[in-house]
């Protein structure tokens, strides 16, 4: 992590339930995610939920995001910021137009038709269906969410949208948004192909 964020949480906090993961090299978000996905199997985790932290979801929103799983209507949840339009009026318009176009390639390359706002960082799992997927095989960079998608599909996992508002404050992101719109597309219309193949 360039802000060294593990090592200011092992100055500031002595909470014996944080458990502080460390890459050898910075393998972008994905890499971090399934550091994080592969730590929670090897501790018996049943439900692992995916939280930012970049202060944009509500913790309070963790119920909500894993009820579907829990009374077995998913087998995995992810938020959805554009449910309610009201919410979105704070959200910086590239963003949106960014999400927008997103969202079009990832229907067609994940197979997820109902399913929006693909690069929302807010995810509930099971372990049983993530035991199905061949992590190595996600991709590690910001591409990771839409990747997870595919091969959630490839392995018929029930995938739904659970409504969530987004805050937006000074957060810098570090997505490149014009190298994001030429990487992405390419990535999608790859997995589409495999997702036929396959």
């Amino acid at each position: 992590c360039p802000e060294r964020s593990g090592k200011y949480l092992e100055r500031i906090s002595n909470d014996k339930r944080l458990t502080i993961l460390y890459n050898v090299e910075n393998l972008g978000v994905g890499g971090a995610v399934k550091k994080g996905y592969e730590h929670a199997l090897e501790n018996g985790a049943e439900i692992i939920v995916k939280l930012d932290g970049d202060g944009q979801m509500d913790p309070k929103l963790i119920k909500r995001l894993v009820n579907p799983i829990l009374t077995s209507k998913a087998d995995y949840a992810k938020g959805n910021r554009f449910y309610d339009m009201d919410h979105i009026k704070n959200m910086p318009k590239i963003r949106i137009f960014g999400n927008l176009v997103l969202s079009f390639f990832a229907k067609f390359s994940t197979g997820y038709w109902r399913i929006f706002d693909p690069n929302n960082g807010f995810t509930a799992v099971t372990s049983s269906v993530l035991r199905q997927l061949d992590l190595e095989k996600v991709d590690n960079r910001y591409f990771f969410e839409s990747d997870m998608l595919f091969r959630l599909n490839l392995a018929r996992a029930v995938v739904i949208d659970v409504p969530m508002e987004a805050k937006y404050g000074s957060e810098v992101s570090n997505l490149n948004v014009k190298r994001a719109t030429g990487e992405f597309p390419i990535k999608h219309t790859r997995n589409f192909f495999k997702r036929v193949a396959y």
